[in-house]
């Protein structure tokens, strides 16, 4: 895995306007000065320029000013701030305490700190940079095909936990296709058949009924699981709508050279919500490989898992003994992210910076596009975004979905052994458990919760209460 967290130019006065010129061009050459000597080489000009001032309340203003424009100046040069900039979307910087962490995006570590060179932040935060702006993303659209069945045209205001969906199955098809290190960049620097790979996984997600991943297909698949156009759905019905959909298309939905576009196994890891009942939902390893077998059946060949489990952790928040499990689970390599973000108001959650979680934002309206991998000039910009925003993990809805993509069994072996590691430092309240076979499954039903034995009556209750039924 690599390793790697980001600005504004206003209100320069004048006298240093030639001085900034200049650093501006020693940052285009990689000789940028640090924060430090930066304020430190230019205090001669503050200083200068108001020698000859009478001291007056406007001169502790005036200086004030072009201290704050050095600073300013200073810190847009420094990659750290540009790498928190860069996470944020916007011009509010993190906090000191959270901008020294490193960011954990989908399973890989961004470690940038003001302690290492220069030139190596640098470099790091163009991966970062160029990580970000390889993710797909999927937002709202207007003026596509009307849904059967209604008029609308757009999804605006209801389609958001769809679009999170399409963007988590999107990271999934393109780390099945191209490996979690693919970068957009490479289908200008490779083969045809790459460049055509990528589109045909952009092509599934256009908004018509063509399109096996269309908004119109997922609120046909969905129907059985409550999903009506118009209305919003919660993780659990659409992790069951992702399942359902991609056994339907497995068969009919074939791609270049008859291989189907979806050579992926689903299971959604629902544990006892589905029979009425609280509890961690547990991954049973015996259940998984016959489900893998299955999606084998079907593909004639072997084939990826993706795995998602939904999740309640809370009844009105999130419950706080969960924070470090979740942040743990973006540093897994098979990580696909989270669905979630705020109450009724669904995003993808792709990583964590300190006390911070970092999501792409479906809430951005955009006209519909239909992408063909048969024009390989096709404007694929709108399935790209080159900011992240981000919100304290602590405030996320405690209604949520992990997914995770396993290539092979080895991968989901390796999966397995992170999720044991996780529940046994979740004392005796994990996100989520394991077991080997279905026998051990019923008897783990059995027991409910488990006491620790520094652990009060009252954290247990709590811990029951944290669980409630999908």
């Amino acid at each position: 895995m690599g390793k790697h967290a980001l600005s504004t130019t206003e209100g320069v006065p004048d006298v240093l306007r030639k001085d900034l010129s200049s650093s501006q061009m020693e940052e285009k050459t990689g000789n940028s000065a640090s924060v430090w000597s930066f304020i430190t080489n230019h205090a001669h000009t503050f200083c200068r320029s108001n020698s000859s001032s009478n001291i007056h309340c406007g001169f502790r203003k005036n200086m004030r000013v072009r201290w704050n424009a050095a600073w300013r100046r200073a810190i847009i040069i420094d990659p750290v701030r540009c790498l928190q900039e860069r996470v944020s979307g916007c011009h509010k910087a993190l906090s000191s305490s959270t901008s020294k962490q490193p960011i954990w995006l989908l399973g890989v570590c961004y470690n940038c700190s003001s302690s290492e060179g220069h030139a190596s932040n640098n470099e790091i935060y163009k991966q970062f940079e160029t990580d970000i702006h390889s993710r797909i993303w999927v937002t709202y659209r207007r003026g596509f095909q009307v849904i059967m069945g209604t008029n609308i045209t757009t999804d605006v205001g209801w389609g958001c936990m769809i679009r999170s969906a399409q963007m988590l199955l999107a990271q999934a098809l393109i780390c099945h296709r191209f490996g979690r290190s693919w970068r957009r960049s490479d289908v200008n620097n490779t083969t045809h058949s790459s460049m055509r790979g990528y589109l045909e996984i952009l092509q599934c997600f256009g908004d018509t009924p063509n399109c096996p991943i269309s908004i119109h297909n997922m609120v046909k698949s969905g129907g059985p699981y409550g999903l009506v156009p118009g209305s919003w759905m919660g993780p659990f019905a659409i992790c069951r709508t992702l399942e359902s959909l991609l056994v339907t298309y497995g068969r009919s939905c074939l791609i270049s050279n008859n291989k189907p576009a979806f050579p992926i196994a689903v299971h959604v890891v629902a544990g006892e919500a589905e029979c009425g009942r609280g509890g961690a939902p547990c991954i049973c390893i015996e259940a998984i490989l016959e489900t893998c077998n299955d999606f084998k059946d079907i593909f004639e060949e072997g084939c990826g898992l993706m795995l998602l489990v939904p999740l309640v952790l809370g009844i009105n928040k999130l419950n706080q003994r969960y924070l470090s499990s979740l942040f743990e689970t973006f540093t897994f390599p098979q990580s696909l992210g989270i669905l979630g973000g705020k109450p009724g108001a669904s995003t993808y959650l792709v990583g964590v910076q300190g006390d911070q979680v970092l999501y792409m934002d479906p809430h951005h309206t955009q006209q519909t596009c239909i992408i063909s991998p048969d024009n390989p000039k096709a404007d694929t910009s709108t399935y790209h975004c080159s900011n992240l925003k981000r919100m304290p993990l602590r405030t996320i809805d405690p209604s949520l979905a992990l997914g995770f993509y396993c290539r092979d069994e080895e991968d989901f072996k390796d999966l397995c052994g992170r999720a044991v590691a996780l529940e046994r430092k979740g004392n005796g309240a994990p996100i989520f458990t394991v077991v080997q076979s279905k026998d051990e499954l019923s008897i783990k039903d059995s027991h409910k919760v488990t006491c620790p034995q520094n652990e009060s009556i009252k954290d247990i209750n709590e811990a029951e209460e944290g669980w409630q039924i999908l």
